[in-house]
């Protein structure tokens, strides 16, 4: 039997003969040493058998488990992820009803994701968009401003160089353009 049972039980045996909460309490400390109830404990179990209780068994908890990280709960979310990579941890976690860390521990770890932010890349590229995008060599141009026009699969970056940024930190203006080519 559990060494919490075999307390219990003593503690009811001491209830039910009578005995006070405080001579309970050494009587179980004396007897079990460091493996004894905490006084809290022992306190609540001997109000307990007091008040009518027989039973020396833990009630019946509510809620939900302590892992929800069953293969069902991985493979629902893998299928929500596949639908929609756009979607959220905290929509993911409500839809599969459980916990926002454990949505997010199923992605990294189980499902080995991670989030990637790349610039000038829309969120959400076709099979034909992605290989076009990679396989293309991208383009360049001068603009009449001297700043650099890269055009790779139809997404356009701008880049301009040091010496095109006045020290005021202002974009150059026509005026200061026509300076320049003098």
């Amino acid at each position: 039997m559990d060494q919490r049972k075999e307390q219990r039980v003593c503690i009811r045996f001491c209830a039910n003969l009578g005995k006070s909460v405080t001579e309970t309490l050494e009587m179980i400390q004396q007897g079990f040493g460091d493996q004894s109830l905490s006084r809290t404990q022992v306190f609540q179990w001997h109000a307990r058998f007091k008040a009518g209780r027989i039973s020396v068994d833990d009630d019946e908890h509510t809620g939900r488990p302590t892992s929800c990280t069953t293969p069902e709960t991985v493979a629902r979310i893998q299928e929500i992820i596949h639908q929609d990579r756009r979607r959220t941890i905290h929509d993911i976690a409500g839809e599969v009803d459980v916990g926002y860390g454990t949505s997010q521990r199923v992605l990294t770890e189980e499902l080995g994701m991670q989030r990637v932010a790349a610039k000038f890349v829309p969120r959400i590229l076709t099979a034909d968009q992605m290989h076009q995008h990679v396989s293309s060599p991208p383009t360049m141009k001068r603009s009449r401003l001297g700043s650099l026009l890269v055009t790779r699969a139809g997404f356009t970056v701008t880049t301009l160089r040091q010496s095109d940024n006045p020290p005021s930190g202002k974009a150059p203006c026509h005026q200061d353009q026509k300076r320049q080519d003098r």
